[in-house]
């Protein structure tokens, strides 16, 4: 087993509409306003930015993301990520009766030093790290959905 290689799979159930929920999550410069944990995101060009986020532990990942797909008929945005977390993320965006089942797929190999070092022992405080950080994103896009009038 890798231990520097993680997987993480989120469901969130939203009460507003696939395309409402799409219009903000392919918007990443805005991720900082409703995700306390998106620290920063900086524009580099038309698909590519870097990211700084930190959760509960006293740590700052940083990576560059470059989309690799952005299809609103398939409700589908795709990221690949290179820096301390080399990999890719997926949005999947789906109706739910009146609202939205949104699965968020992650893969990546862990780069930042300090954390291979903590491989082994860190391992699940670093997914109860992940865990914390998809909880709050998932608040704050509610909260940010009802105040922009979108939620249903």
């Amino acid at each position: 087993m890798d231990w520097c290689h993680y997987r993480f799979r989120s469901l969130w159930t939203l009460a507003a509409s696939p395309a409402a929920v799409y219009d903000v999550l392919q918007r990443a410069d805005d991720y900082p306003h409703w995700w306390p944990q998106v620290r920063e995101v900086i524009r580099i060009d038309d698909t590519t930015g870097t990211v700084r986020i930190r959760s509960v532990l006293p740590y700052d990942l940083g990576f560059t993301a470059r989309e690799i797909r952005r299809d609103p008929a398939a409700g589908v945005l795709e990221i690949a990520m290179t820096g301390d977390m080399d990999g890719w993320a997926r949005w999947t965006l789906t109706a739910d009766g009146t609202g939205t089942l949104a699965r968020y797929h992650q893969e990546v190999d862990v780069t930042k030093p300090l954390l291979r070092r903590l491989a082994v022992p860190g391992r699940p405080v670093f997914r109860a790290n992940h865990a914390l950080m998809m909880r709050a994103g998932r608040r704050g896009l509610l909260t940010y959905l009802a105040a922009h009038g979108q939620a249903v």
